[in-house]
């Protein structure tokens, strides 16, 4: 089958053969047909068809990669066929698709399929597969609370969801802009440290440089291969190249479409992806007319 498939049945049967994965992944990868080493850069990779993975001439760690290396998929172990199908699923069903049935037409578990499901979405957002970053890339990460202000809520809506101070009642977002590049932001369930490194090692590739404030949940992010350096904002905003100033931007403008769409509610974690795509897309407009 030349063509792409239309139908799932086509799908099934395409992606089924693990050489159709391998060409249709190089050709998102690379549609130039360069292969190109994702540690030096290197365009003259041998291909090894026994392990299905490229070889770089150059002598380095990591000196093999396979296709899903640097992508959505790159830590997962379920294979090309399935991720490829429900891709095709997410993208073709007019009413959208649950984890549910995604685990049952797959035959993976619900947890692992919502696994899956998220991570598409999250890569058709931002309508690339690829992660942040990489060597000689700076990437900033910070997160805000966002929530309706109360002083515009009447008295009885004040009173049921406004229950304590601080960020209590509000919904975390965390931001991850790569400067001179775009920026991706997720809705958390709170400032943990898992929660946070978790959503960092799934949008930003390992050896980027990594400059965040002084929490104690970015501690750690060292050891899994990050060039990590912190500004205390206690003491300053700004050390050198290290500061979060560009995400401070992007969040006066995420904020601002928080302000538009609830400003007389609280603002829910359902809102928030489409206001951060929202802000994505002026940041990274005014960021390239500045």
């Amino acid at each position: 089958m030349s063509a792409k498939p239309k139908t799932l049945q086509q799908a099934v049967i395409y992606f089924a053969n693990p050489e159709n994965c391998l060409n249709f992944m190089v050709k998102v990868r690379w549609p130039d047909g360069v292969v190109i080493c994702p540690t030096c850069e290197r365009e003259d990779a041998v291909f090894l068809k026994n392990q299905g993975k490229w070889q770089c001439k150059s002598v380095h760690p990591k000196r093999q990669f396979s296709v899903k290396i640097g992508t959505i998929f790159e830590d997962s172990p379920i294979g090309l066929d399935k991720w490829l199908i429900a891709i095709w699923m997410i993208s073709n069903c007019k009413n959208g698709v649950s984890s549910y049935e995604i685990g049952r037409a797959l035959g993976v578990t619900q947890k692992s399929a919502w696994f899956m499901l998220h991570r598409i979405r999250l890569a058709m957002q931002v309508r690339s597969f690829l992660k942040l970053g990489g060597h000689g890339s700076e990437v900033e990460v910070d997160e805000t609370f966002v929530g309706g202000a109360a002083r515009f809520m009447h008295a009885d809506k004040r009173k049921r969801r406004i229950t304590e101070t601080g960020t209590k009642d509000k919904t975390a977002v965390m931001g991850i802009p790569e400067r001179g590049g775009e920026v991706r932001a997720a809705v958390v369930g709170n400032r943990k440290k898992h929660a946070l490194q978790t959503n960092i090692r799934a949008h930003v590739k390992a050896g980027s440089a990594i400059y965040t404030d002084a929490l104690m949940s970015y501690q750690g992010l060292k050891g899994h291969g990050f060039e990590h350096q912190v500004v205390d904002h206690a003491e300053s905003y700004v050390d050198g190249q290290v500061h979060t100033n560009g995400l401070e931007n992007f969040w006066s403008l995420f904020k601002r479409q928080a302000t538009l769409t609830s400003k007389y509610s609280a603002t829910t974690s359902a809102s928030c992806p489409m206001m951060a795509l929202v802000s994505s897309m002026l940041h990274h407009r005014f960021s390239a007319s500045a």
